[in-house]
């Protein structure tokens, strides 16, 4: 492998287990969380916990960064001196959604310091964050891609190289607007069947071998809808700003304001 020792930053609930995949998978793992309870958590499985982002930068030439925010983006790859830090040539891996703006900026502030940022966030949620089967989209050089692979082929089933820097992002948004989509007209349509007195456990096993087949359909019950406001505001005004008219992603952000998991699984009652 083209390197042995990786950084995690963010040790939450798909940070973690990020991290545990590389270490299970032959790597040393430096991490660090804003929360000690999650250091003590990730350090009870191996992590190498440290004392700031920065220090992460003494240790590894691949770092992963899993936090929630932009701001927090920024905050821990640009105001930690965690690019002063690193070596010229490693490469950090952005695994957290944030904007294409912000992708790109931090391409440019990485080149400066001789550094390779990637955009590549995550899709498939918890279930396959914790089985190290999560689709991996990657935006950025191809050079700093393929350094990094062997590192995010840790967690990720598929991890693909989809462009220039904010393309990780941007696939991702579209993967989300089709995902809250399917979601929206799975909820219609199988509420128009309950009322109909369907079976509706048995009328989802005979779609997935139909035209009317899709990924949330098929695991129904198990999505949570968590992220669909945040996403769909996300994808609006990147939209806004393409000057792109998307009125059927207009009306689904509506329609997921009201959606939760509760009234996902009432169906199957």
């Amino acid at each position: 492998m083209a390197t042995t020792k990786t950084g995690m930053i963010g040790l939450g609930a798909m940070g973690l287990p990020m991290a545990r995949h590389m270490k299970n998978k032959g790597f040393e793992v430096y991490g660090i969380d804003a929360q000690d309870a999650a250091n003590a958590r990730a350090k009870a499985e191996g992590i190498k916990i440290v004392g700031s982002p920065a220090e992460i930068g003494q240790h590894a030439s691949v770092v992963v960064v899993m936090v929630v925010s932009d701001e927090q983006v920024m905050d821990v790859v640009v105001t930690s001196g965690l690019l002063d830090k690193l070596a010229k040539g490693s490469v950090i891996c952005v695994a957290s959604s944030c904007s294409v703006d912000t992708a790109q900026e931090l391409e440019k502030i990485g080149a400066a310091k001789g550094i390779a940022i990637l955009d590549t966030p995550v899709v498939l949620g918890q279930e396959a964050c914790d089985n190290g089967t999560m689709t991996v989209f990657c935006g950025g050089s191809a050079e700093a891609f393929e350094k990094a692979k062997p590192v995010m082929e840790t967690f990720g089933a598929n991890v693909m190289h989809v462009g220039k820097a904010g393309m990780g992002q941007l696939t991702k948004t579209i993967n989300n607007m089709l995902l809250w989509a399917c979601i929206s007209a799975n909820f219609e349509t199988l509420t128009f069947a309950k009322a109909m007195g369907a079976d509706i456990p048995k009328m989802i096993a005979a779609l997935q071998h139909s035209s009317g087949a899709n990924w949330s359909l098929s695991r129904w019950g198990k999505s949570t809808g968590k992220w669909a406001e945040k996403d769909m505001d996300v994808a609006l005004e990147l939209a806004q700003d393409a000057k792109t008219p998307v009125p059927l992603s207009a009306l689904v952000d509506q329609l997921m304001k009201g959606m939760n998991q509760e009234k996902m699984k009432a169906l199957l009652r």
